[in-house]
């Protein structure tokens, strides 16, 4: 029998690479972990991890048994929830969202699922995805609304695990903001290239880490003299010409007095936003009710897909 104990061990150590940050995770002592998965190798007659000088891998074996133990930790707390719900005789539903996201899409589809599912009772957590989509695959939330850039989705950590399934609601152009004085700022679209000598502040890491890709390509090298983690302050260093910023266009809104903004020329950068839920098979009516909701929210603001 396969102890579900060093299973959780197992998924701790595919998340964080190594024994020790494990065992701080999971308030144990590095040697307690290497025991538990000593432990399960025994058991299943096969390595499940390898250790080098620069952490820890799963073996062929380790990936199937951390798809194992999030498929468990989904099922246990799905159990949980319906306990919860048997109890309280109302539906317990956990969302998951990034900032400018759920500001734009999530009150309107929250408010009509409530409409139509007035039992409901709604938990909201803000996360960045590459924090709710492994969320999702454990079952500790029911929803994420999240987005990725060019490439795949966020939160795999080499974990495994199967993906939680995707269903894409928009594409969120990137924008350029400059001040309104700006000698550029009366072109109808910019390369990013043509800001080369420009100094940036920008609103998101990920945003610094595309535009620096970006810039790598193009042959520059960018000044950042700001990064935040808000679009809204990001803007109002932008009108104190700080520099100029790449900003979502869903990040657009309230506006900010003294900008222009102007669209990236084509094929303009864009964040890719969809909704992950866990696929279970038990998968409530609320969860395909806010689904539903938020790709009505995501058309009203995009036009059909």
């Amino acid at each position: 029998m396969i102890d579900v104990q060093r299973l959780r061990v197992l998924r701790a150590v595919a998340e964080h690479g190594s024994f020790n940050r494990a065992a701080a995770a999971l308030r144990l002592t590095p040697s307690a972990v290497s025991q538990h998965v000593a432990a399960l190798e025994r058991g299943l007659g096969s390595q499940v991890v390898t250790r080098s000088t620069r952490g820890v891998s799963l073996t062929p074996a380790g990936r199937i048994m951390v798809g194992a133990a999030e498929s468990v930790a989904a099922e246990i707390e799905h159990a949980r929830q319906q306990v919860t719900e048997l109890g309280s005789g109302r539906v317990q539903l956990t969302v998951a969202t990034f900032t400018s996201g759920g500001r734009l899409l999530l009150p309107g589809a929250l408010a009509e699922l409530t409409a139509a599912h007035p039992g409901t009772v709604l938990h909201v957590r803000e996360y960045e995805p590459e924090d709710s989509l492994p969320l999702v695959r454990r079952g500790a939330v029911d929803l994420a609304l999240a987005y990725h850039f060019d490439g795949p989705l966020p939160g795999r950590t080499g974990s495994g695990g199967s993906p939680a399934p995707w269903t894409a609601l928009m594409n969120d152009p990137l924008h350029v903001v400059l001040p309104e004085a700006h000698r550029l700022a009366g072109r109808e679209t910019l390369d990013l290239a043509e800001l080369a000598d420009e100094p940036w502040v920008l609103g998101c890491l990920k945003t610094e880490a595309y535009l620096r890709r970006y810039a790598e390509r193009a042959g520059f090298d960018p000044e950042v003299r700001g990064t935040t983690t808000d679009y809204f302050f990001a803007r109002s260093l932008v009108a104190a010409r700080m520099g100029v910023s790449l900003i979502p266009s869903i990040a657009l809104t309230p506006q900010v007095p003294g900008l222009r903004t102007v669209p990236v020329t084509p094929p303009a950068p864009a964040r890719h936003i969809g909704v992950a839920t866990s696929g279970h098979p038990r998968a409530r009516a609320e969860v395909t009710a806010l689904v539903r909701a938020l790709r009505k929210q995501a058309a009203e603001h995009t036009g059909p897909r």
